[in-house]
């Protein structure tokens, strides 16, 4: 079949964007292609709201046959943490048909050139974009986050994350020039003239491992920066956040079939329940990258066992925030009060220890406590989660049993400042909502140390009393050493602890937020400007995004012959 898609018209209506987010991530300065608020989405956002819910309810009891080969059976089982049943069925592979025909596009999708790939894969991400709301929906159903940050985070912002990534593939690639003519003079002698072509070539299939809490923000920088790349990408989503990747899957393949391409280079392996088939590709020999989101304990079995890809991960880590001083305590309280609450800390990047010295810190209303910070944060969690509407727009849901079981054992390792409390969501009377919970500790006693140095996923956090600035920076130090982090926050307005907390996260590469108490919370991070993770600590051996996460998912070849 004919190309409906040509190079000139892709080029034409995506070229334009690729320059403005190269730019961008030169100049690190704010730009998104992506609107983050519902209205931008047609004449009236509530009822384009309406459609992309729709569009979502109609999925329920289908079955997504993306047309790939090896199907040998079909899989379902979603619930919804809002408690619906999703209905939807996925295809289940044949491994041993699937990775052959995935890699059988490879050598078209190589030869298409850095520049045409980086075209299709704005076109696949504009396709998606065009279906924001539907993929709200999804991401909302399957992560248990509230509406606005499914749409935002799920949506926009990961769309960002998904272009951002091809930026800098593209960058990579385009490093190093097609071709060259090379002169070495000789004297006397005629030179030597050599004609040198050198060719990005991808590494081999790509494999993402989709997590359950973000299923699209954290699964779209592996899958493009590996398709941007030359490779073909198998995508194995979590078990209980298919639909979301499995709908990416759907447009990806729709979007490389119209442009005269295979549309095996991406393709979805959905698991039967209980099956865990991540150990099984991760060493499959065709698997020559993996982008893997969640368990430490996985993520250095990857690390330690896929030994024939290049393997990025994002883990687990402790992130700390040190209070010392400040010169706008209301606004410190109300930002880590934010912090402490979007989507019930189910974030990789959400606060857990507060250092807060014993003895107490310095404001602008006054010398304040240890237990009065407490205190008076807990009452700013109180009161920005008072009203149960706002609370669930802000807190989402729950989801799954493991984060609840860790937030009611939380209440037992020390003096409850802040005790969780279960909220009803009218919409959704089977949703487990539960407010965040904040345990005070003591960071000189042995007995509590193993509490607050391990990491403690969902609405959890530690108010750990420190002898001193000092010793915070030293707790600050070992933790990231030891457990990694993702954030690190600190409050102060004195120079010299602004100095050495920023030496320690400096030392331990560890991402750093100073005195954060408007609109910007350590938690998030923006594409094309902020960096993700940094990969020089235990939570992460990779950054979202530079270029060391795309550099090595191809290898330049060179073919030189006399001029």
């Amino acid at each position: 079949m004919a190309a409906e898609l040509t190079a000139h018209q892709l080029i034409a209506q995506h070229r334009p964007t690729l320059d403005l987010a190269l730019e961008t991530i030169r100049t690190r300065a704010y730009w998104s292609p992506h609107p983050e608020h519902p209205k931008a989405y047609g004449e009236n956002g509530s009822l384009d709201t309406a459609a992309g819910k729709a569009a979502f309810d109609a999925l329920a009891g289908t079955r997504l046959d993306l047309g790939q080969p090896g199907t040998d059976g079909w899989v379902d089982g979603e619930v919804s943490p809002y408690g619906i049943e999703l209905g939807v069925e996925y295809p289940h592979a044949d491994l041993d048909v699937l990775l052959p025909a995935m890699k059988a596009g490879q050598k078209a999708w190589r030869d298409a050139g850095a520049e045409l790939r980086a075209m299709v894969c704005l076109e696949i991400l504009k396709r998606i974009a065009d279906r924001t709301m539907e993929f709200a929906q999804a991401v909302m159903h399957t992560s248990g986050q509230a509406f606005m940050m499914a749409f935002q985070a799920g949506g926009p912002h990961a769309q960002d994350r998904g272009m951002e990534a091809v930026a800098y593939a593209y960058a990579e690639q385009s490093r190093t020039p097609e071709a060259a003519e090379w002169t070495k003079p000789q004297g006397k002698r005629d030179p030597l003239a050599l004609t040198k072509r050198f060719t990005p070539v991808p590494r081999g299939i790509g494999l993402v491992i989709g997590c359950n809490t973000f299923p699209t923000w954290n699964g779209y920088p592996g899958l493009f920066a590996s398709l941007a790349t030359g490779n073909a990408v198998l995508v194995k989503p979590h078990p209980r956040a298919v639909l979301p990747l499995a709908l990416t899957v759907q447009v990806a393949r729709e979007v490389l079939t119209e442009a005269g391409f295979d549309a095996n280079l991406v393709a979805l392996a959905a698991e039967r329940p209980g099956e865990g088939i991540a150990k099984t590709l991760a060493t499959r020999p065709e698997i020559r990258i993996i982008d893997y989101t969640g368990s430490t304990a996985f993520g250095d079995w990857l690390e330690a066992n896929a030994r024939q890809a290049q393997v990025y991960t994002e883990k687990a880590g402790v992130n700390t925030v040190l209070v010392e001083s400040t010169d706008d305590y209301k606004g410190m309280l109300a930002n880590l009060a934010f912090s402490l609450s979007l989507y019930s800390g189910q974030m990789c990047t959400t606060p857990q220890n507060l250092l807060i010295p014993r003895d107490g810190i310095r404001t602008d209303q006054g010398d304040k406590s240890y237990d009065e910070v407490t205190a008076d944060l807990a009452r700013a969690v109180d009161g920005l989660l008072g009203d149960d509407a706002r609370a669930n727009a802000l807190l989402g849901a729950i989801v799954n049993p493991d984060v609840k079981a860790r937030l009611e054992a939380a209440a037992g390792l020390g003096e409850v400042a802040l005790a969780s409390r279960e909220v009803t969501n009218p919409e959704f009377p089977d949703a487990v909502v539960r407010t965040p919970v904040i345990v005070k500790l003591d960071g000189a006693k042995p007995e509590d140390e193993a509490a607050y140095t391990s990491e403690c996923f969902g609405p959890v956090s530690f108010a750990v009393a420190v002898d001193s600035a000092d010793h915070a920076v030293e707790l600050l130090r070992r933790s990231v050493r030891e457990q990694g982090a993702m954030t690190v926050g600190a409050y102060t307005t004195d120079p010299e602890v602004e100095e050495a907390v920023q030496e320690a996260c400096l030392d331990e590469a560890a991402q750093l937020s100073l005195n954060l108490t408007g609109g910007v919370y350590v938690n998030q991070t923006a594409a094309f400007s902020d960096f993700h993770g940094s990969g020089g600590n235990p939570a992460a051996n990779a950054a979202l995004c530079d270029g060391a996460f795309v550099a090595n998912r191809f290898r330049v070849v060179e073919v030189r012959r006399p001029a």
